[in-house]
This record gives structure tokens, C-alpha cells and sequence, in this order.
């Protein structure tokens, strides 16, 4: 068989002209965000007195790697990050099991309250979370587990979750509804009830969707950092964000900016390897999922 030849569309230049402003913002903005991390990253094999100097870029005494060491056992990263990844990861597999389900019925059944549900919904992710920090911080005091670790990081967790059922729920919602209901129409059928046609068919055709609202979900946990600072009176509880922030101030007397920028990288790597693993999941999702 004669192999196909590949047609290419020609290149509307005028139409391309007008977007020109935009594509130059894009570069300036991918540059600048390049430039700076790459920095960072060169600084953090880099002695303190070559930043001072200016030289973090020529590696005139090589490459120190012992930062790493040094900013992951001695500035106690291994523990903040240990506390983010147990944080984010249980976090984001209960908001799945509770808002998957949750946004498959109210996407795709018609029950009394369902409207009242999704307004609520979407009410509730416009209310700042400074206007619920105070009032639950007086009622946990009251409580009497502040000093309690494993309390104070089930109730992390908790805040975490009910932070962010709203936007996962609308998020899975939006995606759910543009799944064609012939599949379920076809298991109920075979005699599939609902529930098994949820896990069973629903549930694994909206792995993008899932995959794209979770890693959302985990780099907003993982950065997060004003509950935890109120909550996390302990560096056994502490996050990175809030890890990170005792570090910064901790320079004044150490000195060592070269085990912070170590520090920084090793707290940026988890997210930047889930947007290099997944990219294609959480653009799939963001522009609709499966349609027809």
C-alpha cells in the first residue's frame, strides 16, 4: 500500500499577526519563570559566599552536592515534607471517594434539592477561609487537642477535605455531565444497578477528570499555608510551606542560603514531576473529557 501523504495546513500569517502580543507575553513570561528557577536551582549547588558574590551560576568550586544532605537531615525538610505528602495524599483520595460519587449523582439524576446542593456548592467556594479559622480554632481549644499530634493532623486532614469538597465536586460535575448516558443506559440493560454502574464503568471513564482535579487539589494542599500555621504549633506537624517560611527567618542567624535554595527545590520537586507525568491527563480534563 502507497503510504499517505501528510497534508499540512498553510499558515494563515495575518490571522497569526494579531496574536502576536500574545505569544510574546507567553515567551517573556516562560522565560523569566525559566531563568528564575534555573537560578534557584544553580544556587542550591552553590556555596553561600559564591551567591553573595554573584558567581552561583559558574560553580567555581564545583558542585555541592552535600547541600541536599545538609537542608534534608539538619533543617528538618525531611519532616515537613514527610507531613506535606501524608497531608496531601490522604486528602486527596478521601475527597475522590467522597466527591466523585457525590458529583455523579447530583450530575446526573434529578431529585428534590438537587439545585439547592449546587448552589450551595458553589456558594461555599466564595466564603474566605479566614471567616472559619477563628471560630474553629476556639472550639478546638475548647476541645483540648491542640497539644495532641495525631489529633492535630486528623484535624489538618478534615480541614483540608472540607476546604476543598466544593471545588472538586463542581470540578467532577462539569466533567461527569459530558459523558454520553448511552453507557449507562447499556449496563442498565445487562441488569447493572446504578452503584456498580458508578464503579464499574463511570468511575473508570473519568480518569482524566479525576487525575486533573487531584493533582490541582495536591499542590493546593501542598502549598497551603494559613491553616497550617495556625494549626501546626509543632515542628512534628508542620508543612513545608510553613517549614520553609521558620527557615527563611532562621538565615538571619545561620547564614546558609545555599542549604535553603536545597531546601526549595527539594520542597518544588513533587509538583513539578506530577505536572511532567501528567500534563496530558490535566489538559484532557481541563478542556471537557470524553464526549458522545
Amino acid at each position: 500500500m502507497a503510504k499517505e501523504k501528510k497534508e499540512y495546513k498553510k499558515v494563515n500569517w495575518k490571522q497569526e499577526a494579531k496574536l502576536a502580543p500574545g505569544y510574546l507575553i507567553l515567551i517573556i513570561w516562560v522565560l523569566f519563570t525559566v531563568v528564575l528557577l534555573g537560578w534557584v536551582f544553580a544556587a542550591s549547588f552553590s556555596t553561600t559566599k559564591e551567591i553573595y558574590q554573584g558567581n552561583a551560576l559558574k560553580f567555581l568550586s564545583g558542585f555541592h552536592f552535600e547541600n541536599y544532605a545538609k537542608a534534608w537531615s539538619g533543617g528538618n525538610v525531611s519532616t515537613f515534607f514527610m507531613n506535606s505528602l501524608e497531608y496531601s495524599i490522604i486528602s486527596c483520595v478521601l475527597l475522590i471517594i467522597i466527591c466523585a460519587p457525590a458529583a455523579y449523582v447530583l450530575s446526573r439524576f434529578t431529585f428534590f434539592g438537587n439545585k439547592f446542593i449546587q448552589t450551595s456548592f458553589v456558594s461555599s467556594m466564595g466564603v474566605p477561609v479566614i471567616m472559619i479559622v477563628l471560630p474553629l480554632f476556639s472550639l478546638i481549644s475548647s476541645l483540648g487537642i491542640l497539644n495532641n499530634i495525631l489529633a492535630n493532623k486528623a484535624l489538618l486532614i478534615l480541614l483540608y477535605i472540607g476546604i476543598n469538597i466544593p471545588y472538586t465536586t463542581i470540578f467532577l460535575m462539569t466533567f461527569f455531565s459530558n459523558i454520553s448516558r448511552t453507557y449507562e443506559e447499556a449496563a442498565a440493560i445487562d441488569g447493572c444497578p446504578p452503584r456498580q454502574t458508578f464503579w464499574r464503568i463511570m468511575f473508570p471513564m473519568a480518569q482524566s477528570g479525576l487525575a486533573t482535579v487531584t493533582i490541582f487539589n495536591f499542590i493546593n494542599i501542598w502549598n497551603e499555608y494559613f491553616l497550617s500555621l495556625i494549626f501546626a504549633n509543632s515542628d512534628k506537624l508542620k508543612p513545608v510551606a510553613v517549614g520553609l517560611y521558620g527557615m527563611i527567618n532562621s538565615m538571619k542567624y545561620t547564614g546558609d542560603w545555599a542549604g535553603m535554595f536545597a531546601a526549595v527545590i527539594i520542597v518544588f520537586l513533587p509538583t513539578f514531576v506530577l505536572y511532567i507525568f501528567l500534563s496530558e491527563k490535566i489538559i484532557g480534563g481541563v478542556t471537557g473529557g470524553i464526549k458522545g
